[in-house]
Order: structure tokens, then C-alpha cells, then sequence
């Protein structure tokens, strides 16, 4: 089952942008706009991960994670910190409350994704797919050791953001992802320049593809962006 993510947060802009990361990547959210509700539905459906804001209206992120901490049904529940603070006294606070990590905004979401990986991995509640080698025929994505092969031998090795674009793209077969979708994802939210991702598209293509003017697996979708085309087959 997908892990499910709380999000709260008072910017109506996080909570829409990051809800749409997260999804992306596979996470199931839900998410609250004030302390008091994001409270009552940390009680409610116990996610398995809580990204709190320190700064909420109504009730603040200290309290809410104190009285999670106390109650027996919610006290393992994984929480990272989100907060504009960047004052080491708030994050020394927020640990001793009983938070799992603390991320200051602006934060890069590559980073904060990491960082949850991280934190569902110490509390032993998921793998997402996204740790899991993954096969299409001969091609082959292993991300414990960021490398690929085809046929059994490994290609040109690629740099952190061309693995990051080709994984998360492998890992979704046939969607096509927009410019914008992959800068966000793969870059962060700072990075505007979708030239960018036609760039790194090309390098990948030189390194995996026996010719790269005709792709057989990164696939321009004309007017929109890029596909990852391949029958998968997980990897044993």
C-alpha cells in the first residue's frame, strides 16, 4: 500500500504544489490548512508520515506534535518539521518535542523527498517503489547503486539529475510528463527554465540509447513533453 502523508500547512500554495509532488511520486495525501484540523485528522486516520508547519493558526506545530507525542495511538507516527524558521533554537524545540526531522522553507523538493524516504526507512513503515530495481526487457535501473544497464552492461554513467529524470520516468511507463512536471520533480521549485530538462533529456538519450536521434525508450511527445516507453517487469 502507498504511504499516506498529512500535510499541514497554511499557504494554500505548498499545500497544492507540494500535494501534487507527492502524488507524482506515488504518496497518498491528505492535507489540513489550520492546527486544530490538522490535529483531528492526525487522530483520525493516522498517516504514516506527518509534514507539520511550526507557524499554524489555531494551534501551532509544537503542540500539535507534544499531543500527538502523548497519546498512545498517534506517539509512532513519523513527523518532519516545515517550517520559515531557520533559528536552531525551533529545531532543537521541535526534536525535543518529538519531531523525526525539520526541513526549512524554502525547501527543494528533491530534499524534502529524501528526507521522507529516510525517515519512513528508520521507522520501518515502507519502501516506496521508487527504492525497488525495476526492469523493462534488457534495460535495467537499479537506485541503491544509481546505475544502469542494458543487456547486462552498464551504459555511460549519469550524472545525479540524469538519473533522477530517467528513474522517475521509468517508474511511470507510458505517462508523458510535461516540461514543468519534470523541473519541479527532478529540480525543484527555484528552477524555472524548461530548457533545462530538453538538455538533460538529450545527455540521457547520448548515454542510453543505441541511437539517440531515435529513441527507443525517452520519447519526445510533441507539444507536450516526454515519455518513458517500455513494457515493465520488476526486477527479482
Amino acid at each position: 500500500m502507498d504511504p499516506h502523508v498529512l500535510l499541514v500547512d497554511d499557504e494554500p500554495g505548498i499545500i497544492k504544489g507540494l500535494s501534487h509532488s507527492l502524488q507524482r511520486e506515488g504518496y497518498i495525501v491528505s492535507s489540513a490548512g489550520d492546527g486544530v484540523e490538522g490535529l483531528r485528522m492526525a487522530r483520525e486516520i493516522s498517516p504514516d508520515l506527518i509534514l507539520l508547519d511550526l507557524m499554524l493558526p489555531g494551534l501551532d506545530g509544537l503542540s500539535i506534535c507534544r499531543k500527538l507525542r502523548e497519546s498512545e495511538k498517534t506517539d509512532s507516527i513519523p513527523i518532519i518539521m516545515l517550517t520559515a524558521k531557520g533559528d536552531d533554537v525551533d529545531k532543537i524545540v521541535g526534536l525535543e518535542m518529538g519531531a523525526d526531522d525539520y526541513i526549512a522553507k524554502p525547501f527543494n523538493t528533491r530534499e524534502l523527498l529524501a528526507r521522507m524516504k529516510a525517515v519512513l526507512r528508520r521507522t520501518g513503515e515502507h519502501r516506496p517503489d521508487e527504492d525497488r530495481p525495476i526492469r523493462y526487457g534488457e534495460f535495467r535501473i537499479d537506485p541503491d547503486s544509481r546505475t544502469v544497464t542494458i543487456s547486462g552492461q552498464p551504459t555511460q554513467e549519469l550524472s545525479a539529475k540524469e538519473f533522477d529524470l530517467l528513474h522517475l520516468m521509468a517508474r511511470h511507463p507510458g505517462r508523458v510528463f510535461e516540461r514543468e512536471q519534470l523541473l519541479d520533480s527532478v529540480w525543484g521549485m527555484e528552477h524555472y527554465d524548461t530548457r533545462t530538462v530538453d538538455v538533460c533529456v538529450g545527455r540521457v538519450r547520448k548515454k542510453i540509447e543505441r541511437d539517440p536521434t531515435n529513441p527507443r525508450y525517452l520519447v519526445t511527445r510533441w507539444g507536450v513533453g516526454y515519455s518513458f516507453v517500455a513494457e515493465r517487469k520488476d526486477a527479482p
